[in-house]
């Protein structure tokens, strides 16, 4: 086999390959073979036709069944050899088969190249958590109007779990410091996929941002429907929302594709749960100051 790539637009690459005599004859053998113990030829029972009767009559059949196995073989091959992370499917064209050959072209989009910045060593800012008086204040004043309640005692405490007013606000303490920690590290995710991203500088492949901007419409058409707008009003509104919502989409995807680009440095797997695992790699890396 023989493989070439040629980088063209964007992040496409097309991959012209060609099939030596070898390879296409044996198929054809094998694919003969097949249909020669199956084929039902007046005259003759199954296995037992001629080979030239065969191929007279089931030579486009053949011809079909060599090209459905040997493209898809070695395009992957193709794509293994190369090192090519594809992230799409490919484009088959310019098909050629003969007896003793077979060239095709595949058109697939693949992975833009990425030069990360080092991500090891980024500075946070990590504030101490502190739940103050105010605090505590502010959510018992909010209990106490969800329940149309008058004066904040023990016995409010009990129909809500508590046995005194101390216990409700060490409870609600410790409920506003699990808020503000899971805030905080929300912040410093944040902080910590700007700064291993920012400058990096790359197309984000069409076929994804698109993949990811019907996503996003997706969720948003199901929301606006919850909250009770009519459908014909949700699919007036769709060509708007494809446009406000392509800069997240892209950016989105671009986020994705430098954690990826971590992930395969750190030998991380690139599996579902890749984001997180890089971001808890990023944050074992951070250089940290407690303020």
């Amino acid at each position: 086999m023989k493989a070439q790539v040629t980088k063209l637009e964007g992040s496409k690459v097309q991959i012209n390959i060609e099939l030596g005599t070898d390879i296409v004859k044996s198929k054809f053998e094998e694919v003969f073979e097949k249909i020669g113990k199956e084929a039902k030829i007046p005259g003759f029972r199954p296995g037992n036709a001629p080979r030239d009767l065969i191929e007279k009559n089931f030579s486009q059949a053949a011809h079909e069944q060599v090209l459905k196995e040997l493209i898809p073989q070695y395009y992957d091959e193709a794509v293994k050899k190369e090192a090519l992370d594809v992230i799409d499917m490919p484009e088959i064209a310019d098909v050629k088969l003969e007896r003793s050959s077979l060239s095709f072209k595949a058109t697939v989009e693949v992975s833009p190249e990425i030069k990360l910045k080092d991500y090891k060593g980024i500075k946070i800012n990590y504030k101490k958590i502190e739940v103050t008086p105010d605090d505590i204040k502010r959510n018992v004043d909010a209990l106490k109007e969800s329940r149309k309640a008058g004066s904040v005692d023990d016995n409010f405490s009990k129909e809500l779990g508590f046995p005194n007013v101390g216990e409700l606000e060490n409870a609600l303490k410790l409920q506003i410091a699990i808020q503000k920690e899971n805030q905080q590290r929300t912040k410093i995710e944040n902080e910590l996929i700007e700064a291993v991203t920012r400058g990096v500088s790359f197309t984000a492949p069409k076929v994804m941002v698109d993949r990811q901007l019907q996503e996003l419409l997706r969720h948003t058409k199901m929301d606006l429907a919850m909250k009770g707008m009519p459908r014909e009003k949700i699919e007036e509104q769709e060509k708007e929302m494809l446009k406000n919502l392509e800069p997240e989409a892209r950016k989105q995807v671009e986020t994705y594709l430098v954690l990826s680009e971590v992930a395969k440095k750190e030998n991380i797997a690139l599996d579902d749960h890749m984001p997180r695992k890089v971001i808890e790699f990023l944050f074992k890396e951070a250089e940290w100051n407690i303020v």
